[in-house]
């Protein structure tokens, strides 16, 4: 049902939250929760399948490397402004209506960047498809709507598990598909994928009304309030930002040291060492059961603990294999255990519709990142490698300090 569009601001915040959030939700198809895991696989894979084609771009296109990494650049604005703009639309549209719309533009992307007949055209393609991969970000609000609270947790941890698998295994694909016919027939493959997605989503996922009545800039507002009133949520949001940026850390510094003189590596060897990550994906599970036992605040000072020693192995990793593999292993853990944990707190969260939760909680999430990549260039540049598991120790410590602040007020 829809709630009617309050005429006060105050009462804005109190009634804007859809009258079947008081109702538990009877839980849903094992296979749908299936599907939404392999539809944000797929999905997010797609803001990944360029990255290893970029040589391969820029020489079709006779130009710099700099220039095609542009490319990567784009998806990531057009990402970044769909978390602000469009996410919070999943309150106040008709949901199944939305992901049809913007796994379209994404698709619409990928063919326009399939047949780009200059680079120009190919940016353009890549900004679409970042946006339309924000559908990612309605999908998950909509699994934890659809099962009861005691299951919520292992949804999220199904669906983020679909999530990293997609991503790990996209630079591979990217790289094979790329190789053998061309780097065109990746992104015409996406596109081709993201289509029958579409139609399937459509079609199997239920009618849904908006969750509230309002107009966009009101729903842009309340956004904006909900993110400076509500404590758990900017808390989470911190922890959140802080374990991205650390993860972003690592990751973007890694190719540096495995291709240097220590270690190296070429550029396949360095793209493997990139599924050490599937730890994440294998642990995510686990960690959502904790989340539907109620011990997420435990469970989140524990991992970010692990995730500071985890940053304090990888010093002597530096000239250490096995010391780098450990490190990275309990960090991709401790990292996405803890954003599970924030999305089972926050989706949680009474009297707040979710793609306002959404919208806040996962910008902050990739803002942390973009920083963090921007940390971890600069401290391997001015420090080296010793540099950069400080880096990242330092945001995880920052990010207990933000959990043990919230613990200490409610106890």
């Amino acid at each position: 049902m829809t709630v009617p569009a309050p005429t006060d601001k105050t009462d804005l915040d109190q009634s804007s939250e859809p009258t079947a959030r008081a109702v538990a939700p009877s839980p849903p198809h094992p296979r749908l929760i299936g599907l939404l895991a392999t539809a944000c696989g797929l999905i997010a894979a797609c803001l990944y399948y360029c990255q290893p084609l970029l040589p391969r771009i820029a020489a079709s296109y006779g130009a710099s490397s700099s220039a095609a990494g542009a490319l990567v650049t784009t998806t990531q604005v057009g990402y970044t402004l769909g978390l602000l703009l469009i996410v919070p639309l999943g309150d106040i549209v008709a949901r199944r209506r939305l992901i049809g719309i913007l796994l379209g533009a994404a698709g619409t992307g990928m063919l326009l960047s399939g047949a780009a007949p200059s680079l120009w055209v190919l940016l353009a393609g890549g900004l679409a498809v970042g946006a339309g991969a924000v559908v990612v970000q309605i999908l998950m609000p909509y699994a934890a709507s659809v099962v009861p609270a005691d299951q919520r947790g292992r949804a999220m941890g199904t669906l983020l598990t679909g999530l990293l698998i997609g991503i790990l295994c996209s630079r591979t694909a990217a790289g094979l598909v790329g190789g053998a016919f061309g780097w065109r027939s990746v992104f015409l493959a996406a596109a081709g994928t993201l289509a029958a997605v579409a139609l399937l989503l459509v079609r199997v996922l239920p009618p849904s009304p908006p969750d509230v009545s309002l107009r966009y800039g009101a729903q842009l507002a309340a956004t904006l309030r909900l993110a400076a009133t509500e404590p758990v949520l900017r808390r989470r949001s911190l922890i959140g930002a802080c374990c991205f940026a650390a993860f972003s850390v690592f990751w973007a510094t890694s190719a540096f040291l495995l291709a240097g003189p220590h270690y190296g590596w070429g550029a396949s060897a360095i793209g493997l060492f990139a599924l050490v990550g599937a730890a994440g994906a294998i642990a995510a599970k686990a960690t959502g059961r904790l989340a539907d036992r109620g011990r997420q605040e435990v469970a989140t000072g524990v991992l970010l603990s692990l995730g500071v020693i985890a940053f304090a192995a990888m010093w002597p990793g530096g000239r250490s294999l096995a010391w780098l593999v450990t490190g990275v292993l309990v960090m991709d853990v401790a990292v996405h255990g803890v954003h599970l944990l924030n999305m089972s707190v926050v989706y949680d969260l009474p009297d707040h519709p979710r793609a306002r939760i959404a919208s806040v909680y996962m910008t902050s999430y990739y803002l942390g990142g973009a920083a963090g990549s921007a940390l971890g260039v600069t401290a391997y540049r001015f420090g080296g490698w010793g540099a950069v598991p400080a880096t990242g120790a330092a945001l995880l410590g920052l990010g207990l300090v933000a959990w043990a602040v919230s613990l200490r007020r409610r106890t």
